[in-house]
């Protein structure tokens, strides 16, 4: 589940849970709006975690040269023969 469909899951969520009134016999869309905003919520955490986690995130790379040297340089030397 990615970034976007778990901020969607919690904003609908939060409307089912608050905004609505509507009474329904059989289901109460207020719990279906929590469990909605409880998915959304794991599905947010989850994707950052992972995220982080497999490249998506902030790297270090730490370079580490010595003041002292100079730069290794690349020769490349071609030796042709003339007859």
């Amino acid at each position: 589940m990615g970034l976007g469909t778990s901020i969607f899951l919690i904003a609908v969520g939060a409307i089912l849970d608050f905004a609505v009134t509507v009474t329904t016999p059989g289901f109460n869309l207020h719990v279906i709006g929590q469990i909605l905003m409880v998915v959304g919520i794991l599905g947010l955490a989850l994707s950052l975690v992972f995220w982080n986690s497999l490249g998506g995130g902030f790297h270090r790379r730490t370079v580490y040269e010595d003041s002292d040297m100079a730069p290794a340089r690349r020769r490349r030397v071609i030796e042709e023969e003339i007859n």
